[in-house]
């Protein structure tokens, strides 16, 4: 669990932006942290004591989900798997589909980094209603690892995305919760 320090600051830094991207939807911009180096810092450390000794490579989604992501994966001296939108790796390439609130969408993973029986790390900036992290979780199993532990830097608790991704058997953390 993050500090009261920790958390207090973020919650100073984090702002909120009302209605966007439309009405109803109280955006968290997570861009101000990259304007403090020391928080940034602070950030990286406690998600890293969340992992340390538990994974064996870091997967992070596209594309916030790299911003933290690879630092995790450096500081715990592991792989960063890049999870990306379909069409955007070279072949050969894994994919999984998963439903949006109007439509479907599709992720991907370029095929033989994520080694069988590896315990993998799947990390992004938030985690609101699961849709995404789940299609990255499946995508992990597919080829024969296992997801371990989820870590987001913001949860959003009223959207019940760790509903989701308990099927998953792995830890889930949050830096915050809103």
């Amino acid at each position: 669990m993050a500090s009261h320090e920790l958390t207090r600051k973020l919650e100073e830094t984090i702002e909120n932006i009302p209605d966007f991207p439309i009405p109803g939807i109280q955006f968290k911009d997570i861009s101000p942290i990259f304007l403090d180096s020391k928080l940034y810092e602070a950030v990286i450390e406690d998600l890293v004591k969340f992992s340390k000794g538990k994974v064996d490579a870091v997967c992070g989604i596209e594309s916030r989900g790299y911003l933290f992501g690879i630092a995790i994966a450096v500081a715990l001296e592991v792989p960063f798997i890049l999870i990306r939108k379909k069409g955007k790796l070279p072949p050969p390439i894994i994919s999984e589909k998963y439903d949006l609130e109007y439509g479907s969408a599709e992720i991907e993973t370029r095929e033989g980094q994520i080694k069988k029986g590896q315990r993998i790390l799947i990390h992004d900036d938030l985690l609101a209603t699961g849709g995404t992290t789940e299609a990255a979780a499946k995508l992990v199993k597919k080829q024969g690892a296992e997801v371990v532990q989820f870590s987001f830097l913001i949860g959003l608790k009223d959207l019940k995305g760790d509903e989701k991704l308990k099927k998953f058997n792995a830890e889930i953390y949050h830096t915050l919760e809103y």
